[in-house]
């Protein structure tokens, strides 16, 4: 079993140096640890990648880059001496111990006196640039082109909100025919109702959810604000015949199934066979009777033509409304990263909107606030498909809504 420490540097190398996805690469890490420790190794990763731009920048006032593993452990150290509660001594003495530990003593000595130097001069670091977008792309490690965007379509306030904001909570709900009423009574910490959606709780303080027998027995599932309100704008689903055409890990499946008291029927469509085999773990914990299957959405399929009531698309995005919730999501993402993903969209789009009845609904969705792949990505489809007529579009805001930047459209065929 390695120390939690040893298990995160691993882990930010893994992710912040090979690419590796940090969801899956924390999972793998919280397996080496003492389970007592699972909670610091997710925020130490977490925290640290958030923080990695804006402490490279610091330390190249002072050193020259280090090799990669005395530059992640620089990294991780310095988050706790700035952004966690970790008290100056330990922080610094066990990264020096970590440095000996990873077969770099001569690094030892470097190491200590950078850290005695950051927590010396923490009020007085070397300043940011002047320009707007350049500051706030080193101190919060995001592109430019979306600094930028999110500048000129929300202002420094919103910017600023959506860039730094902390993690909203962990939000829970029931899964039917467990009653809200009756989780929030169950639940072994307190809670108190979402804003928008009254099913939502938001737990006071974290607690082992995954061995908790809510969740092992499917009476609980967790799950964001932002996603709850795009299965509610499919609208009345009880009795419907509804497509998740891009359903994994299978949360809004599982909502939609909830929300129509197990009376919808419903299909879901996922690309990648190791997810589809992800869904059907989680919908046999949560009861959930619905048709998984292996599909390319992006793909016409002619027998379906009218075969549905409802078609949810929860496109692949570039995910940057999750910011706070997948700190990872900010590591290569470029413009050209978006307008790839762009043309994704619209072919599902296309493809999937001939699934809808007449009268039938069509809801896009992302968890992303950039225009192109929201609202410039309908309106290029409804220029296209006069069939098709907008009823509802929100884009979610942290500031402004409290949720995570989720977007959705709602638009009826007619």
């Amino acid at each position: 079993m390695l120390t939690v420490r040893r298990a995160a540097l691993n882990t930010l190398i893994r992710i912040l140096e090979d690419g590796a996805y940090a969801n899956l690469s924390l999972k793998e890490a919280s397996a080496s640890v003492d389970r007592k420790d699972v909670p610091f190794l997710y925020a130490l990763v977490n925290e640290t990648i958030a923080e990695a731009s804006y402490l490279d920048y610091v330390y190249s006032h002072w050193c020259k880059r280090q090799k990669r593993a005395v530059r992640n452990l620089l990294r991780m150290a310095g988050t706790e001496l700035l952004f966690l509660d970790t008290p100056t001594h330990a922080a610094i003495d066990e990264a020096v111990t970590l440095c000996r530990a990873i077969g770099k003593p001569d690094s030892c000595g470097l190491v200590n006196a950078i850290l005695h130097r950051l927590d010396r001069e923490r009020d007085t670091l070397p300043p940011l640039p002047a320009d707007p977008v350049l500051r706030l792309s080193i101190r919060y490690g995001v592109a430019p082109f979306l600094i930028r965007e999110w500048l000129d379509a929300y202002g420094p306030e919103e910017t600023d909100v959506m860039l730094s904001h902390p993690p909203l909570g962990t939000v829970v709900r029931a899964q039917y025919p467990f009653t809200t009423e009756e989780l929030q009574n169950a639940l072994p910490v307190a809670s108190r109702a979402c804003r928008h959606d009254p099913n939502g709780l938001l737990l006071s303080e974290g607690f082992d959810i995954a061995h908790h027998p809510l969740f092992v027995d499917g009476r609980l599932a967790i799950q964001g604000e932002g996603a709850m309100l795009i299965c509610r704008a499919l609208g009345d689903v009880r009795g419907k015949c509804i497509l998740d055409a891009c359903a994994a890990p299978g949360g809004k499946s599982a909502y939609i199934a909830s929300l129509s008291q197990n009376t919808a029927k419903i299909t879901a469509w996922e690309l990648h066979p190791h997810r589809a085999e992800l869904m059907r773990t989680a919908f046999r914990r949560l009861h959930v009777d619905a048709t998984i299957e292996c599909r390319d959405a992006s793909v016409f399929d002619p027998g379906l033509r009218d075969a549905f009531d409802a078609v949810l698309l929860d496109v692949p995005c570039s995910g940057f409304g999750l910011l706070s919730e997948k700190p990872d999501v900010r590591l290569h993402k470029t413009a050209e990263t978006v307008d790839a993903l762009t043309g994704v969209q619209d072919a599902i789009l296309n493809a999937c909107a001939p699934y809808v009845r007449r009268d039938g609904v069509l809801v896009y969705a992302t968890c992303t606030i950039v225009r192109r792949e929201n609202g410039e990505r309908v309106q290029v489809f409804l220029s296209t498909h006069p069939d098709f007529s907008l009823e509802e579009e929100r884009q979610l805001l942290p500031l402004r809504d409290g949720t995570d930047g989720f977007y959705y459209a709602r638009m009826r065929r007619s």
